[in-house]
This record gives C-alpha cells, structure tokens and sequence, in this order.
C-alpha cells in the first residue's frame, strides 16, 4: 500500500509539472516537456536521449535495455495538447491543479497523465533493478495533435533504430465499462484511416448584380453537400466487431445489420461505439468560395473529413464519391491518408492486459475495439510490424464524461487512474519482457 501511494503521488507531481508547461500545437514548444521528463527520469537512472528535427520541438526517448534475446516493449505517448481558452474553464488550463483528486488542466487526459504514468512506470522499473529480456523503451513525442512531421513519424524514419519495438502500448482506449450487466475494459487493436479530401466546385465569375450571367460554384456546391451529407454507406462487418459481439455477448454476428441489433439489445453505449466502426463515414466540415460579398465565385472548396475502416483505400473512397456526386463541374483531391491499420489480437501483449484486467477486476475481461479516429500507433505498425494496442485504464472517471472533457474545457484526470494506469504498464513490462 505504501509503495502504491507513493507512486500515486509520483505520477500526480509529474503531471502537475507536465500540464504546467504549455505545449499547445502549435506551436508546440515541447522540448521544456522532453527536458523535465529527462531530468526526472536520469535521476532514477534511466537512460535518456532527445531526439528534434528543430530545437524547440524534441522527442524524449528513455530506455532499460534488455538481456538480450528478448521482444522490446515500447511505452508510447506525446507531450503537445490542444488549444485551450481559459475564458471556458473553472481553472487554469495550464495550472496543474489538484481539485478533490482530480488534477486539472489542458492534457490531463489526452494525453500528459499517460505520459506521466509511463515515466513513473519506467523509473520505478529502473530503481527496482528490473532487468528485462529486451528493451523497455519510452517515447515521449511531439507532434501528434497536428502531424507535422516532428514527432512519431519523424522518430520511425529518422531514427527507427532509436524506437524500434515488437509491442506499443499507446493511447485509444482502456476504459471500463458496463455492458449487459457486466464489465469490461476497451482495449484498441485497430484504428480507421483519416483520408479527408477536398471537393472544388467549378463555376464563372461575375458581379453580383448581375447573376444571370455568372455561373456560380457556391450555389452548384450546395446539391453536392446534401448528397454527401445524406450519403448512407454500406456497411462491412470487420474482424474487430466481431471480436467485440462477440467478447460481450457470447455469439458473432453474421452480418453488420445483425451487429448493430445486438449492440442496440445490449446497451445504448454499445450502439454507439459499433455504429462508426461498420463503414466509412463523409462528413462535409469546412466551405470557402467569394471572399467580395459582390462577386460571384467561380470556384468553391469543401473540405470533407472521411474516416475509412482498416484495410481501405482512399482509391475505393474516391469511386464511391463520384458515384455519390454524380457527373458535374467538380474536382476532388485527396488532402492525407492516415492510420487504417490493425494488429493481432491473439499476442502476448493481449495476454498480459487480461492477466492484468483479472488481477485488479476480478470478473472483468478485455473487450477488442476499433478506434473511430485515429493514433500514432499507425506509424509502427507499418514501420516495424509492431503490435500495438490502446489501452490506459480508467474505471474512476466514467467514459461518456472522459469524451466530453478530451480536447474541451476543464478537462482532468483522477489520481486513481493515473495510478491504475502505472499499475498496468508495469505489469505489462514485467509479463511480456
């Protein structure tokens, strides 16, 4: 009990110290995060690099090496947040603050309170004498709230040697939760593809007072919107939900409309979280045309963000548009195309989250997911063919209130997860290297 509190305590001060650094991105500035983390962690003798592509935006690697022989196991995290106006928050979003167990501030749960939890996991592994197999590694990144190339994936072709890894545990999922009655603990094996594109509507310019004779893209974008946002996609069952079904109620489903009726019979909160997980999703976010109030465009840009399921192209995205927007004045451009990978499930890295799961929830068991969105995790999958999942742990703190709060204002974290979570990393460390 004393050692748990104190690590409890450990992980709260790092986190309060980490939140009070600010690292919105961008600009991100996330070399004073890198330093502090180096600063704490070589004091429990841990091996430290920083790793920048510029000065002021470094990656902390941290290390125990192995024997030899052995898998390497990487604790994968990022140090950048998110904007936060302080005028929408009952505290300061880069104060740090300890409220009835609660540390407020800007990256408490996405993701600075897993980045303090991996630190002291690490340290306390190293001050212990742990002396594994293979390489327990750390990385601390910057750069994933945006992707600008200064962080994972920088790390994976710059210095892949520096993070390679046969395991990852990163961000996504861990909560636990309550389904027909019984509980479970999200673990994500598999994230979507983000691949927004850009529909340009082509038109002819002309004064406004005299629209007869323009041709106007805004008003020609309009019908093509309305299709894209009443588009309703076919569904695919993938390997993940059917885990999931049947992980929860003890039968796979047998098509995707069977999936979503079983997730509905079970709970509300299943539904929702299956739902996203059995298409592609087009959704229509950002519109520019005119920038004279008495011109009419010629050309109008939406931007649509699409979320593609694992094992998609943006090629078989792009038909399905076209077939969706039908012939016309248009062009499309596809903006990026991230993530969309999948890892085993049947691993010694899953073995340990439900050896851990039963140690701490006796009765509870791990439940595979999809990540709607997606990680970083995507980078070592196809660098290194890591198995990487999603799994902090969060029972205190309810998921539907951890969703509200991600990227919003008061955002926080209880101590009691942040100790859960070095709970579980350490024993991860221990059960697979």
């Amino acid at each position: 009990m004393a050692v748990a509190t104190t690590l409890r305590q450990e992980a709260t001060k790092l986190l309060e110290g980490l939140i009070r650094i600010d690292t919105t991105n961008p600009p991100g500035n996330e070399t004073r995060a890198a330093e502090l983390l180096r600063d704490y962690l070589e004091d429990s003798g841990v091996s430290c690099e920083l790793y920048a592509r510029i000065p002021e935006r470094a990656n902390l690697v941290a290390r125990i090496p192995g024997r030899g022989g052995g898998p390497r196991l990487l604790f994968l995290s990022h140090t950048d947040v998110v904007l936060a106006d302080a005028s929408e928050w009952a505290a300061d979003p880069f104060g740090g603050e300890l409220r009835d167990g609660e540390v407020w501030g800007r990256g408490a749960l996405d993701m600075k309170g897993q980045v303090a939890a991996s630190a002291v996991a690490i340290a306390s592994l190293a001050r212990e004498g742990f002396e594994p197999a293979g390489d327990l590694i750390f990385a601390a990144t910057a750069d994933e709230e945006v992707g600008a190339g200064f962080g994972a994936q920088w790390l994976c072709e710059a210095h892949a040697d520096a993070v390679r890894c046969d395991f990852c545990i990163n961000e996504g999922s861990g909560d636990r939760v309550e389904l027909g009655g019984n509980p479970f603990y999200l673990c994500s094996v598999s994230e979507k593809m983000s691949a927004p594109f850009r529909l340009r509507v082509l038109g002819r310019s002309g004064h406004a007072s005299m629209p007869g004779i323009a041709d106007n893209a805004l008003v020609k974008a309009a019908p093509l919107i309305a299709a894209l946002g009443t588009y309703k996609p076919e569904l695919h069952l993938i390997p993940e939900v059917e885990a999931l079904l049947e992980t929860v109620t003890g039968d796979r489903p047998t098509s995707p409309a069977d999936a979503l009726d079983r997730a509905r019979a079970v709970a509300p909160l299943l539904a929702e979280l299956v739902e996203p997980l059995l298409s592609m999703t087009l959704s229509p976010t950002m519109a520019t045309a005119s920038q004279k109030r008495n011109v009419v465009p010629a050309v109008c840009d939406v931007t649509v963000d699409s979320r593609l399921l694992p094992g998609a192209t943006p090629d078989e995205q792009q038909a399905v548009v076209r077939e969706v927007l039908g012939g016309g004045d248009y062009e499309l451009e596809v903006l990026e195309s991230h993530g969309g990978t999948r890892s085993a499930m049947n691993t010694p890295l899953w073995r340990a989250v439900e050896s851990w799961v039963e140690s701490v929830d006796p009765g509870a068991r791990p439940a595979p997911i999809c990540v709607a969105g997606f990680t970083d995790s995507h980078w070592f999958r196809e660098a290194f063919g890591t198995v990487a999942y999603g799994f902090f742990p969060s029972r205190v703190m309810g998921i539907e209130t951890a969703a509200r709060l991600i990227h919003s204002a008061d955002e926080r974290v209880p101590v009691e997860d942040l100790e859960l979570g070095v709970s579980f990393l350490r024993h991860a460390a221990q059960a697979v290297l």
